[in-house]
């Protein structure tokens, strides 16, 4: 046997296995992993499967005994978490099913301001030809503009048509001068989509000074760069404090049939707020 053949075994063991895997009954039906029965609107493609949170997630957040579970938050499909082609987040699935529909229609440019961009996220938006598109983030290198989003001097007041701030406030101290700030600079006439972590067994948001350690704030706001955990109530009365009229997009408005293909979970609700 060359050696050739012999460092093809072990990889092909293991391709071997994950389609086994993959060929387990999910929902009471057996996959066939040759059938593409999914879709990512990220990527425009077709694809057998979606790949689930990586294990060290689960195990960071079982050292620390989280105080959250994940069968009562929003928007989050652990099991079903990335595309398997272009690995975008279902949250970002989500999202680009909402715009696609509102970026077919235009028949003028529109301005969209990206907050913490992602980057396949990113490339998909700016792929649109009527989106004058720009990015902003206080420290990601490929951001057009470092700012810090509690304060916006150089962008002017109602200069954007759209702006999109997904899982950004929950590591921002004064999220509430940030939400304020998205609503100046929107247009009267423009929507922003803005997306938090939620638990939805809170009442109240949960932050606390005390939590300050990385373990702590795995424990209790999920992750170790979190400064807070949202509640349901607590971040609608933050978007309604700011003057935002706040819509909500769930299963009823996508439909269920949607939401499967896609790979989002049956709980993920879409925050769509307007002046």
């Amino acid at each position: 046997m060359t050696n050739f053949i012999k460092k093809l075994i072990p990889t092909y063991i293991k391709d071997y296995i994950k389609k086994q895997i993959l060929n387990t009954q999910q929902n009471g039906n057996l996959l066939n992993v040759t059938e593409k029965n999914f879709y990512c609107p990220v990527c425009n493609e077709n694809i057998t499967h979606f790949e689930r949170l990586q294990d060290f997630y689960f195990e960071k957040l079982d050292k620390v005994q989280n105080v959250h579970s994940f069968f009562h938050s929003e928007t989050f499909h652990y099991l079903k978490y990335y595309c398997s082609n272009c690995y975008s987040s279902d949250r970002n699935r989500l999202y680009a099913l909402y715009l696609k529909a509102v970026f077919e229609k235009q028949t003028k440019e529109v301005t969209f301001l990206d907050i913490a961009p992602d980057q396949n996220l990113s490339n998909w938006i700016k792929s649109f030809p009527k989106v004058n598109y720009r990015s902003t983030d206080l420290k990601m290198e490929n951001a057009d503009d470092k700012v810090d989003i509690t304060c916006m001097p150089m962008y002017k007041d109602g200069s954007y048509d759209i702006v999109l701030c997904s899982h950004v406030l929950e590591h921002v101290v004064e999220d509430r001068k940030a939400i304020s700030e998205i609503y100046r600079i929107l247009k009267p006439d423009g929507f922003a989509i803005i997306m938090v972590p939620l638990a939805l067994l809170l009442e109240e948001d949960l932050e606390c000074d005390d939590y300050n350690t990385d373990d702590l704030r795995w424990k209790y706001y999920g992750q170790n760069d979190h400064v807070r955990m949202y509640s349901k109530p607590g971040f609608k009365n933050k978007l309604n404090n700011a003057g935002f009229k706040i819509s909500e997009f769930d299963i009823n408005y996508f439909g269920e049939e949607t939401f499967n293909k896609c790979g989002i979970h049956h709980r993920s609700v879409l925050y769509i707020v307007n002046k």
